[in-house]
């Protein structure tokens, strides 16, 4: 089976990293739900620029921390067909050590990485199963892999991303499915510029540069296509070598 001309969903699709992963995967062939919350005119900002490509888009609005509100709207979406191609890339940071982290601060991003996944990715799957064929791609970081001061809560949503990517991997294998994450390194998106200078990358990133989301596009776009049928249940570093 062809992987073009599927319907994808990118949650976290106005971001810097979700923008460009969009933009990859309408230049696929495939029909991409830009998924957004709280900037909904940076995801249909994402799905004009599809459409100047030539593209098929459209924005879809949720919170995916929400359970009742993320199954509604991908029921909705379900009622066109079978979402088979999905990017769960919705995460966010509120870093502070251990010590001075506040419990909302842990929540909030447990809820959006670990939470987020659930919601998002349990309503498609019934879906997808009978399709015989899908692609799930997990957004996680090298911090999961290697630690960082500051990201207790950040590491540990990712490194449970990662835990998932594995479980459900085995659970969908024998059903054409494939479940894997993706672990970008320091990429150079707005919300990486006010956290790392020129000297901290040289320091930490073995290549010397940030990544470019464009090229975190190219592995999900690998991931999401027939020549990936046969890797699943794998954590991928997009890290210049990082990790």
């Amino acid at each position: 089976m062809s992987a073009s001309g599927k319907r994808a969903l990118v949650t976290g699709g106005s971001g810097g990293i979700g923008a460009a992963l969009c933009k990859r995967l309408a230049r696929d062939g495939h029909y991409v739900y830009v998924h957004g919350h709280r900037n909904a005119a940076a995801a249909h900002e994402v799905v004009d620029a599809i459409h100047a490509a030539g593209g098929r888009a459209e924005a879809i609005l949720f919170d995916v921390t929400d359970a009742d509100a993320s199954r509604h709207a991908l029921e909705q979406t379900l009622e066109a067909g079978p979402i088979q191609i999905l990017v769960n890339n919705a995460g966010l940071h509120d870093d502070a050590v251990l010590p001075g982290m506040s419990a909302a601060q842990w929540h909030r991003v447990i809820d959006v990485s670990v939470h987020g996944f659930f919601n998002a990715t349990q309503p498609l799957l019934l879906p997808m199963i009978r399709t015989r064929w899908g692609r799930i791609v997990n957004v996680s970081s090298v911090a999961a892999l290697m630690g960082n001061r500051g990201q207790v809560n950040y590491a540990a949503a990712k490194g449970a991303l990662n835990s998932a990517t594995k479980a459900l991997a085995l659970e969908v294998a024998t059903r054409g499915i494939t479940v894997n994450s993706i672990a970008p390194g320091i990429i150079e998106t707005p919300m990486s510029a006010g956290l790392f200078d020129a000297a901290a990358i040289e320091r930490l990133v073995p290549m010397n540069r940030a990544g470019l989301p464009e090229e975190v596009a190219g592995v999900v776009s690998f991931l999401s296509s027939d020549d990936a049928a046969y890797v699943t249940a794998q954590v991928i570093c997009v890290s210049g070598g990082m990790a």
